[in-house]
């Protein structure tokens, strides 16, 4: 019985010691852990925001009356809006510079998180929100130039 014990245990340490028990941390065997990819600059995440609220504004807007015609021109300004939330929590300026980029961003985000495009004549549509804060942004980002 002993035996088998005792041959189990040495199966168990052999195991153990193969398969590196313990830690999967990547310090210990000398890999570097993955790290994040760096935030884009805000001068470059400014310039993409402006460039796309620019091309909604030469690409002619949505039409009004029809709902569901701005879906995609949202997502179009909203993602660098995004981006340009990732660049200002890391750029030097600071949050209380920001705060007013931030809020016009999180009401973007409301009018996104609303669903689908609810067309101008919705009672409760979206388009204000989302395109209507984009354009006060890109006017507080001409105001506020970046590095």
């Amino acid at each position: 019985m002993w035996g088998k014990t005792a041959g189990g245990l040495v199966l168990a340490v052999t195991v153990a010691a193969v398969s590196g028990c313990g830690s999967n941390d990547d310090s210990t065997s000398g890999k570097a852990p993955a790290s994040a990819a760096p935030a884009p600059s805000v001068k470059d995440a400014s310039a993409a925001f402006q460039a796309a609220v620019t091309k909604f504004d030469t690409d002619g807007g949505c039409l009004e009356a029809a709902p569901d015609t701005c879906w995609d021109q949202m997502q179009a300004v909203m993602e660098p809006a995004r981006e340009l939330r990732t660049a200002a929590n890391a750029d030097k300026a600071g949050p209380a510079f920001w705060s007013e980029a931030y809020a016009l961003i999180d009401t973007m985000e409301k009018g996104i998180g609303v669903g689908k495009d609810l067309g101008a004549t919705s009672p409760t549509t979206n388009r204000p929100d989302v395109l209507g804060s984009a354009h006060k942004l890109a006017d507080w980002l001409d105001a506020h130039p970046t590095q």
